[in-house]
């Protein structure tokens, strides 16, 4: 069934066929039609440029043809008025009836209102967060991990089949530094700090010395006697395990669970690494030299060849990385998305060149890169944590905050520009704080239909609902940002921006809590009190959805 959006996109390509027709002009044997939102929102519902686009053909002014277009397209019951405006768009008005069909497609699809099938069921692996399992997590991997989250949600939303992952950095020096941290606060724990310093470059937080009273608990002193060497992967290993607890309980409390958990060891275990560096030679990308292998970095314009296997048979994590982008296509993903701090952009397009090393297409990887996050309180940067050692934890900001507050500030900005998180407006009750916006429009609609209930009032079906009796200004900009909720879905997922759904969830929720403000629900005559109970469900529902998308939740009451 045909979009209104789409109606109008044909509607416009006919006219401009037999506007071509009539003045013998040759057009492309095929062409599309951009509709799109009008920039003012009081002009109407759609607009295009298609005037623009086409003028020098039929050798007109943008605004004449626009002018004879807008005489010449068909309405069909479906177009109010067709408006020619400078430089030379069109912009439509619906005919009032779209209120009621928008109202009624929430109400029909509800959950899964919003959803479409872009996926067609492909396969895509989100790979996001994957911090060093070295500590706990912090403030950048947090927005990291929400930003992930939602592009997962989205996704899965419109129509693909998504896999959650995290890749677990669990081989190579920093977790031989973090099992020597751990070994030496041991050491300390018993009074012999002088057997096994701290290493100078080891891991110093609070989370260390907790550990090393659980590796004492569990060996009492029977690791002091043995060689250091001899014990340090007990020291690693346990280290490992119980950081990667601690990671999984914070992301978990934060909402944000994984389908994998791929360990960088299982690479070597498994001799992946080895097939990798075998495939890459076969392909003539990687040779060997000086002692080492190398990938040839300088055929896709790279400005020196990078090593893989350095000359004492130890791997780079280049090579970790290409071994791994391998296992994803053995595991048949069509779609690899990686979602790294912006720190790592230097990194993407030597990733890009082992993707065509391997023979891949370019348009199966796709990179998301996350600014930094500053911190602040009323306005002042906040101090560093004494508990991580060197930074603010997710945890810290979880606990004074709430999950809510955080996922929505994480993702209310595009993740390649720096967000500024502070803590005391995420705390406020008020327009100022954007999620409880957006959660007190929710509860507003719940409220309503709430009282409702409780003065026995029943919604009629839908079908016996006047939705025409919608026509005051701020029930049809209501009803404008409602239907645009599938628009935004299919956007922020075409172009990876979940920041997308944040923004519509904000407008959406202005645009209700200037309906709720401006207008009486109950009390009002019985069809048009009805019509807007209806308007207010169908609120509901939209909000409900983006925010469930955005993993934060829907209050019913605040």
């Amino acid at each position: 069934m045909s979009t209104d959006k789409e109606k109008i996109a044909s509607a416009v390509k006919a006219a401009l066929k037999n506007e071509a027709a009539k003045t013998e002009v040759s057009l492309p044997s095929d062409f599309d039609i951009f509709v799109e939102r009008p920039k003012v929102a009081s002009r109407g519902e759609w607009a295009t440029n298609a005037a623009m686009k086409f003028a020098k053909q039929f050798g007109l002014a943008p605004m004449e043809l626009a002018a004879r277009l807008a005489a010449s397209i068909e309405k069909a019951g479906l177009i109010e008025e067709i408006e020619a405006v400078a430089p030379g768009f069109l912009n439509f008005t619906l005919a009032r009836r779209w209120v009621g069909k928008t109202i009624k497609t929430v109400l029909e699809q509800g959950e899964r209102y919003g959803a479409n099938d872009l996926g067609r069921g492909r396969r895509v692996q989100v790979e996001f967060v994957s911090a060093n399992p070295t500590g706990p997590i912090h403030l950048g991997h947090g927005r990291g991990g929400v930003v992930g989250d939602v592009m997962s949600s989205i996704l899965a939303f419109s129509g693909w089949e998504v896999k959650r992952e995290y890749y677990v950095n669990d081989a190579g020096l920093q977790m031989e530094n973090l099992g020597r941290s751990t070994q030496s606060r041991y050491f300390a724990s018993w009074g012999r700090e002088d057997e096994a310093p701290f290493p100078e470059d080891g891991y110093p937080g609070d989370y260390i010395d907790g550990i090393a009273r659980v590796i004492s608990d569990e060996y009492g002193d029977s690791l002091l006697s043995r060689p250091l060497g001899e014990t340090l992967p007990i020291f690693r290993d346990k280290t490992c395990e119980l950081v990667l607890e601690m990671i999984k309980r914070d992301l978990s409390d934060f909402g944000i669970n994984f389908d994998v958990w791929f360990s960088e060891r299982s690479l070597y275990n498994d001799d992946l690494v080895e097939r990798t560096i075998e495939l890459l030679k076969k392909n003539g990308y990687a040779y060997d030299a000086d002692g080492a292998v190398w990938f040839k970095a300088t055929a896709f314009g790279d400005d020196k060849d990078r090593v893989m296997i350095r000359n004492n048979g130890v791997p780079t994590y280049f090579t970790s990385d290409t071994a791994y982008l391998l296992d994803k296509y053995e595991r048949k993903f069509d779609l690899l998305i990686y979602i790294w701090g912006a720190d790592h952009h230097g990194y993407v397009p030597r990733i890009r060149s082992v993707n065509k090393a391997l023979g891949k297409k370019d348009e199966s990887l796709e990179f998301l890169l996350i600014q930094f996050v500053s911190l602040l309180r009323n306005g002042e940067p906040v101090a560093m944590s004494k508990r991580a050692g060197t930074f603010v934890t997710l945890r810290e900001v979880m606990d004074e905050v709430g999950k809510d507050a955080a996922r929505f500030f994480f993702v209310n900005r595009k993740c390649d520009s720096h967000l500024e998180f502070d803590l005391e407006v995420a705390k406020r009750t008020s327009s100022e704080n954007p999620v409880y916006y957006v959660q007190y429009a929710h509860a507003r609609s719940c409220s309503i239909l709430r009282e409702a209930a409780a003065r026995g009032i029943k919604l009629p079906p839908i079908d016996d609902v006047d939705l025409n009796l919608l026509s005051e200004p701020c029930e049809v900009r209501l009803a404008k940002e409602i239907s645009r909720f599938p628009e935004e879905v299919e956007k922020a997922s075409s172009a990876l921006e979940p920041h997308r759904i944040a923004f519509y969830a904000s407008n959406l929720a202005e645009a209700f809590h200037s309906f709720y403000n401006s207008l009486k629900v109950l009390g009002e005559s019985p069809d048009l009190m009805n019509a807007r109970l209806t308007l207010v469900e169908a609120s509901r529902a939209a909000i409900s959805n983006a925010l469930k998308l955005l993993g934060v939740s829907p209050p019913e009451k605040m």
